[in-house]
């Protein structure tokens, strides 16, 4: 398994941009399609954005199209979030994955790996 340790929440007003990093431990980073999900109080876990291994492909859910941005370096082992004209309705943890084990776009939880999450909180 690949271990993962997202930073950069934080709280912002509305507007605001925050990045979150996800920092992956293990040789075979840049073999696994990563993800961003997120978990607002009281709702479940959902998906915000994933990329391919290589970086080609990005997938983001409609609530965040246009304003997220999903990204990699594989010679730093590093996942990135930009997240730009943040809303209060995304203030959630964020959690990190790793390992896509499903079949077709790695939108949904079928995650082999997890962080720990990184609280973002944006005030109105």
């Amino acid at each position: 398994q690949v271990q993962l340790v997202e930073s950069g929440g934080g709280l912002v007003q509305a507007g605001a941009s925050l990045r979150l990093s996800c920092a992956a431990s293990g040789r075979t980073f840049s073999s696994y399609s990563m993800g961003w999900f997120r978990q607002a109080p009281g709702k479940e876990r959902e998906f915000v954005a994933a990329i391919s291994w290589a970086g080609v492909n990005t997938y983001y859910a409609d609530a965040v199209k246009g304003r997220f941005t999903i990204s990699r370096d594989n010679a730093k082992n590093t996942v990135y979030l930009q997240m730009n004209s943040l809303k209060p309705e995304d203030t959630a943890v964020y959690y990190c994955a790793a390992g896509f084990r499903g079949v077709g776009r790695p939108v949904t939880m079928d995650y082999e790996s997890w962080g720990q999450g990184t609280q973002v909180t944006v005030s109105s």
